[in-house]
């Protein structure tokens, strides 16, 4: 018979142990509810499930408004769906292929692309040096924190109404400065790359000081005791904001980018704006059309919802490669700093 250690105590919870608290301690399993009291099961759902409780109302939200849109137009996409028809006949992939067939899509990510590019790149640059020297010693440090915002206060529409007027082909302010020096008008509304700056420049206009202030927080707590060193040990301010800034805010820099990568490519209202033809869709030619300007050609002005959820879902897809992209590459960037 093999021998079996006496018990000195009778089983179940120790007095006085994790089980009478109502939870266990870190590395444990969870105590037997066999002879515990109702307050003491009670406690012990309370901690195991109350974290989920709180949380849960950020995903239902985001469930309802997020992944169930984006469910629904990829579903929409298979279809031959109008908006005053509804549903009608699967048609698989064939929506996709007549986006991809349609030349204006093209030259809408070509102008998506560009538009971006002379955006987000000098915003983010800027951004970066503008949070910089607010971070200096100032005067009145809250009224220049302030004021970089106001431009993102100011609504869209009368953003338009004052780079309209600067940007104008016949009375702007810009063409009526060139003709003081003896240069000939630039045609911001029909040239390609002229409209193409005149849009960043409203978008970087607006967001600039938005991105400036998000840097500025990230550069803010960054340990005062390290540009102490640094200086101790003989590192200008342009080594300390290249050597010791920039890695130590490289999470709040990468959300930047991912940001204005996905506002910038997602650009609708300063385009559409900034057009005075009178269809609106990007100019004459649509020489500064976008895909989201095209997806509301397609949806509300052809009223074919097929069509308008396959461009939205390649949009989609060329957001999430640009995302992927940019976090490559600012984790590369970040290994050298």
């Amino acid at each position: 018979m093999p021998f079996t250690r006496p018990r000195t105590r009778p089983p179940g919870p120790r007095p006085g142990g994790a089980a009478a608290t109502g939870g266990s301690p870190a590395g444990t399993r969870a105590p037997a509810r066999t002879g515990l009291t109702w307050r003491q099961r009670l406690s012990w759902l309370d901690v195991r499930l109350s974290p989920y409780l709180y949380i849960s109302p950020f995903f239902l939200v985001f469930l309802l408004i997020g992944i169930f849109p984006l469910a629904y137009t990829a579903y929409v996409s298979f279809f031959d769906w109008s908006l005053i028809g509804g549903q009608g006949e699967y048609v698989g992939l064939q929506n996709y292929r007549d986006v991809l067939g349609n030349p204006y899509f093209w030259k809408s990510v070509v102008n998506t692309l560009s538009i971006f590019v002379l955006s987000s790149g000098p915003q983010i640059v800027i951004a970066l040096v503008v949070a910089a020297l607010l971070t200096t010693y100032l005067r009145v440090p809250t009224f220049w924190r302030m004021s970089v915002l106001l431009p993102f206060v100011v609504a869209p529409a009368a953003t338009a109404i004052i780079f309209g007027n600067v940007f104008g082909d016949r009375y702007g302010l810009i063409n009526q400065g060139l003709d003081l020096i003896g240069l000939g008008p630039i045609q911001w509304h029909v040239d390609r790359l002229a409209s193409h700056l005149a849009i960043a420049s409203m978008v970087n206009w607006r967001w600039t000081g938005y991105n400036a202030l998000i840097l500025l927080a990230a550069m803010q707590a960054v340990p005062r005791d390290l540009y102490e060193a640094a200086e101790i040990d003989g590192a200008g301010k342009v080594r300390q904001f290249w050597s010791l800034t920039l890695p130590m805010i490289r999470p709040t820099l990468l959300f930047v980018i991912v940001t204005s990568t996905i506002g910038g490519l997602q650009i609708f209202a300063e385009p559409r704006l900034f057009d005075n033809t009178p269809a609106h869709n990007g100019g004459s030619d649509r020489q500064f059309s976008t895909v989201t300007m095209l997806v509301y050609d397609y949806g509300w002005r052809l009223r074919e919802l097929g069509l308008a959820s396959a461009t939205s879902w390649l949009l989609f897809l060329m957001i999430v490669a640009f995302a992927i992209l940019n976090f490559v590459l600012v984790r590369r960037a970040g290994r050298h700093l």
